[in-house]
């Protein structure tokens, strides 16, 4: 017989598991002494032990594990739970391969330019937003700054009471330019004076933070459009700009952040 520390030596393995799997009934010691509550296990036990520990390595949870332990599950239920594990380790995978890119990418910036970034980009999903707004159509980006102001202040004062979310605009390529549509989140009936927008969600999206005025907001989305294409990817569908704060009027606090959809490549 083999004691538990001897036990969690050759498994290479820690009494609390040992102790966790024993509550679990993964894995019984062969005697238990009633007086002292000591553990044992018979050198047989060996087998299982490696089984639950090269199933743990592949990710399995416990009760999985018992299932294929205890033959439970047949050939197909084994294969699906397989096939499974494997697309779930093939994305681990690519997370991982783009974080290391990443990371490559910012000591390539850092040995060429001798600097970080200016602004931080990570990326997460947008959620689907329902908007009380206007649309208008510019012919060129800097004429936004002398209509999109205007824009937000009559949503605003159509609406039957202060809206209390953040203000969001979104810009779309069109034949005619470039299409403006500025609004609040907002919940309630249609109201005169504005639409009602729907922006839908989507998966991937790379954001970024701008702080202050609004006249170098460009460099910004220059660094974002930037990034997506050293990634490899590629800008799917308008862009979102979240007004996080907009006060004072000098804009010298102002937080905006910035989202861009995109395909990874």
């Amino acid at each position: 017989m083999l004691t538990i520390g001897q036990f969690a030596q050759i498994g290479q393995v820690t009494h609390r598991m040992l102790r966790h799997w024993d509550t679990a009934g993964l894995l019984v010691p062969a005697h238990v002494d009633q007086a002292s509550g000591y553990r044992s296990y018979d050198p047989s036990q060996l087998h299982r032990l490696h089984r639950i520990v090269a199933l743990r390595q592949l990710g399995f949870g416990l009760a999985e594990i018992s299932l294929m332990l205890e033959g439970a599950a047949d050939l197909e239920r084994l294969k699906d739970l397989l096939e499974a594990r494997r697309s779930d380790v093939a994305a681990e995978y690519e997370l991982a391969t783009t974080r290391l890119a990443d990371v490559q990418r910012r000591l390539d910036l850092i040995e060429q330019e001798h600097h970080m970034s200016r602004i931080e980009l990570i990326d997460k999903p947008l959620p689907a937003l329902r908007l009380a707004a206007l649309t208008r159509t510019v012919q060129s980006q800097p004429e936004i700054a002398g209509v999109i102001g205007g824009m937000f202040a009559q949503v605003e004062a159509a609406l039957p009471e202060n809206p209390d979310s953040m203000a969001v605009a979104r810009y779309r390529s069109v034949e005619d330019g470039l299409e403006v549509t500025a609004g609040f989140e907002y919940a309630g009936p249609a109201v005169a004076g504005c639409d009602i927008v729907e922006l839908g969600a989507e998966p991937a999206a790379l954001c970024g933070v701008h702080l202050g005025s609004m006249d170098r907001i460009h460099e910004s989305w220059q660094a974002v459009h930037q990034e997506i294409l050293d990634r490899g990817s590629a800008p799917s569908g308008p862009c979102r700009e979240l007004y996080v704060r907009s006060e004072p009027a000098d804009q010298s606090d102002w937080v905006t952040e910035l989202q861009q959809p995109y395909a990874r490549g």
